[in-house]
């Protein structure tokens, strides 16, 4: 019997399904028992599926922008994370208090129209950056939904950048001390990036071999990649009698010294940034302003001008695709002045008042009025 009487304590069940038993004890009456033995058997025989319980995924968007600054700062330019940490001060002061499951994408557009009043290329930037963050968060599981999704780029006007002729550029170093007419020969010399041209070390410089090594973090992972750009004879000149005259505790080509407000002391190392330099050099010869990238920009023209494949411009300029490269060359190639030769001797001839033999209007007109004078006649 699976229910049974102990005198002096009431009624138990006890039964044995599938190798393991069940008992129960001590119900006042057998009825009780035989109840409560099949409804363990019934649950028993039919078990109910419990489903965990699943906690939406989500995480506190100040949490995520940290996250993803500290990952920045590792893999990408120190330019690069002042940048973003810019701009992630402006949306901790609209968002820093709100998970990411909260920040909508109707709050995110109302953001970047109002940044869009400055101009389309600040909105635009702000979707990029918005956009890398809650992609950071989505690959490593952080968040479920990219709020920045299916927010289109603000229409803006491209215009061709401004090459300083090489005049004003000459103008405009020889116009600098010493030490930066250095730094700007440097830069003009090897058309390399700012950030490359600081962290150059005595290491980088080959005077036997006449060769600089530059490193950039432009390239895809984050990776300080190299690259080899041939000195010129300037060049060669200049980092010869530096080196001479070089301390040689110091191993940046370029360096200062500078009060830190963070240590409190006086500081020695290279230089991260020289954003007036150009500038008051430029208001001082009297010339357009123009910035370091724009040395870049005129060097790269020259070098195709005078004919030399985009191939090996990409080189130099350490660019990853041959379309960056393209977009730094301002100058026609034969093929589009030997075009537009054809098309203008196909429609207006090649000498003076010829467009009047050839002009298709002309023609239509002259043959209307003399059919209107034959109808007037008649």
């Amino acid at each position: 019997m699976s229910v049974y009487l102990v005198k002096g304590r009431g009624w138990r069940y006890d039964f044995t399904l599938a190798g393991n038993r069940h008992t129960e004890a001590w119900f006042k009456t057998k009825a009780e028992a035989k109840r409560a033995e099949q409804k363990r058997k019934e649950k028993l025989n039919n078990p109910q599926i419990i489903k965990p319980k699943i906690t939406p995924i989500d995480t506190a968007f100040l949490d995520l922008v940290n996250r993803k600054l500290d990952h920045t700062k590792v893999y990408n330019s120190k330019r690069h994370y002042d940048e973003f940490r810019y701009m992630a001060k402006r949306w901790i002061r609209r968002w820093g208090n709100l998970s990411c499951s909260e920040v909508t994408p109707e709050m995110i557009e109302t953001f970047i129209l109002q940044r869009g009043r400055i101009s389309p290329y600040t909105a635009n930037k702000e979707i990029r950056y918005l956009r890398a963050v809650f992609n950071f968060g989505k690959k490593r599981g952080l968040i479920k939904v990219n709020p920045t999704k299916g927010l289109s780029f603000l229409p803006v006007e491209k215009q061709v950048k401004y090459l300083p002729p090489e005049e004003d550029i000459a103008k405009v170093i020889l116009l600098a001390d010493p030490e930066a007419q250095d730094y700007l020969w440097t830069v003009r010399d090897t058309m390399g990036r700012i950030s490359e041209i600081n962290r150059l070390t005595w290491d980088d410089i080959s005077l036997d071999s006449k060769i600089v090594t530059l490193y950039t973090r432009k390239k895809r992972g984050g990776h300080l990649t190299p690259r080899l750009v041939p000195l010129t004879a300037r060049l060669h000149e200049i980092m010869k009698r530096r080196d001479h005259y070089r301390d040689r505790t110091k191993p940046w080509v370029f360096w200062h010294r500078y009060w830190s407000h963070k240590t409190n002391g006086w500081v020695e190392g290279p230089y991260t940034s020289r954003h007036h330099l150009l500038r008051g050099l430029c208001a001082r010869a009297k010339v357009r302003p123009f910035g370091f990238h724009a040395l870049r920009h005129a060097g790269a023209s020259v070098l195709d001008a005078e004919g030399i494949p985009v191939g090996t411009i990409q080189k130099i300029l350490g660019h990853e695709n041959r379309s960056t490269t393209e977009i730094y060359l301002h100058s026609l190639d034969g093929a589009e002045k030997a075009a537009m030769a054809v098309f203008e001797s196909a429609t207006t001839g090649t000498h003076k008042g010829d467009y009047q033999k050839k002009s298709h209007t002309k023609s239509h007109t002259v043959g209307r009025r003399k059919h209107t004078l034959k109808l007037v006649k008649g």
